[in-house]
């Protein structure tokens, strides 16, 4: 559900945004609120993208000192459940 949220803008900025929204098809609001995600979404893209490559950089390091044990901590008698996570 979204959430309004108020800012202050002086009226240079205000009169800009607007005219930016207004040429793209946009409320202020709508214009504001794609400004953010657009931001939000790149900041995650661009951590997703790190983890992945710090990941694959690691990858025999985190092998070798881990290996395949999905459950560490369990006897090696007892087993886990295949789906378990």
């Amino acid at each position: 559900m979204p959430k309004q949220t108020n800012i202050p803008l002086d009226d240079a900025v205000k009169a800009a945004a607007e005219d930016r929204a207004k040429r793209r098809g946009l409320s202020l609001q709508g214009y504001v609120a794609d400004l953010i995600e657009a931001d939000v979404n790149q900041s995650r893209a661009a951590f997703m993208a790190g983890a992945a490559a710090f990941l694959a950089g690691y990858a025999e390091t985190f092998e070798a000192e881990v290996g395949e044990d999905r459950y560490p901590g369990l006897p090696a008698a007892e087993t886990a459940p295949r789906d378990a996570a």
